[in-house]
């Protein structure tokens, strides 16, 4: 259904379509943000947040919940939601020659059976090195902790290991993973809550490592009042990964690589999109996963059903092709995410609105507010 996307693929592809490299520089994406609006607990209600709405024409900001959300929207218009479901992938442990804390992140299950991890820990790992691996709870009784075994790095210099048990990922990082918020939410120290309040209440399909957060604040409550607006709904699924939320690194933004994710726009969406365009209604993208995989998708027309993996950035100026508004959450200074939104906005309505937000005392980040950005 379509192979590897690579950045420079993509670029060429979209200044086929109108676009063009990016002239911004790193500073643009910079704001002061004052700690205390970086949201530490999620809302009692998902719906219950602020929604900041943003109209592209003219720049005008105008202040709402979120649960009013079917009423911004016309009926017609579509959202499309990414139904990636965030793994378990926070392991913390011990090295068993040290007993020195050790933490690591899964990324992915290699062929061969090894996992891909991100580690942290004091000293310096080496190959053949044993880890082990404290459920939730706690240190486990003797002998009856998960073994992770490093056999070795892959070229990008993350550690392969091998677990001690054969069975399925999905049943040991149950047992033995934590949820994996973001370290500026409680220094990433999960509670029993984050479970359920940091995945999506229509989350799918296992892979991701963090959550797509503008589908947090929806409930069953807000589909059922698009449904009554007519305003229908689709699905695509990006499994995030830990490349969407490094920082950029480098001055010239035209020279950053968001780092490759998994994805798929299912052919009942493409075909949810075609019935849109035709009666006259909006593509809303519900997150910046979201627009990456309709964009990837975008880039070849006519639009087509895909799975793959992307590397795609979005920086301005972009040609859209398919998402026409896009509903995110308030993102890092110097991220690819705020980079993306950037591009969709224009960079000076942008940093306008995070400086009525912040005025404002909008929640930031992951567990914060949303902003609406509508034609």
């Amino acid at each position: 259904m379509g192979r590897p996307l690579t950045t420079r693929r993509a670029r060429r592809l979209n200044r086929a379509h109108g676009g063009a490299v990016s002239l911004m520089r790193i500073d643009d994406l910079d704001y002061d943000l004052p700690a205390d609006l970086i949201a530490q607990q999620p809302l009692p209600a998902r719906d219950e947040s602020r929604l900041l709405v943003l109209r592209r024409a003219g720049g005008a900001l105008a202040h709402h919940r979120f649960d009013e959300l079917p009423r911004l929207l016309a009926p017609g218009d579509l959202l499309v939601l990414n139904e990636t479901r965030v793994r378990p992938a926070r392991l913390i442990g011990r090295r068993a020659r040290t007993e020195g804390k050790w933490e690591g992140l899964f990324l992915q299950e290699h062929p061969d059976g090894a996992w891909e991890l991100l580690c942290q820990t004091r000293g310096r790992l080496i190959v053949g090195e044993s880890l082990l691996v404290d459920p939730p709870g706690g240190p486990p009784p003797e002998g009856s902790a998960l073994r992770l075994v490093l056999v070795g790095k892959t070229p990008a210099g993350r550690w392969l290991a091998r677990p001690s048990v054969s069975s399925p990922v999905a049943e040991l990082l149950a047992r033995h993973g934590h949820v994996p918020i973001p370290p500026y939410v409680r220094k990433g120290r999960a509670s029993a809550a984050d479970l359920a309040r940091y995945q999506t209440v229509y989350a799918r399909h296992d892979g991701a490592v963090a959550a797509p957060t503008a589908g947090l604040h929806f409930t069953p409550r807000t589909f059922a009042d698009l449904e009554k607006r007519q305003i229908a709904h689709a699905f695509v699924t990006l499994h995030v990964g830990p490349g969407t939320f490094q920082p950029i690194q480098v001055e010239d933004l035209a020279q950053h690589r968001v780092e490759a994710e998994r994805g798929e726009l299912p052919l009942a969406t493409v075909q949810a999109i075609a019935a849109c365009k035709a009666r006259g209604g909006r593509v809303v993208a519900v997150g910046t996963t979201t627009v990456r995989v309709l964009e990837t998708a975008g880039l070849h027309a006519p639009l087509a059903a895909w799975q793959g993996t992307t590397d795609l950035t979005i920086a301005p100026p972009f040609a859209f092709a398919v998402v026409d508004a896009l509903l995110t959450n308030f993102h890092l200074p110097r991220s690819s995410l705020l980079l993306l939104v950037a591009a969709f906005a224009g960079l000076e309505p942008i940093r306008d609105a995070y400086r009525t937000a912040i005025e404002k005392r909008y929640r930031f980040y992951s567990y914060g507010d949303a902003m609406l950005i509508l034609p």
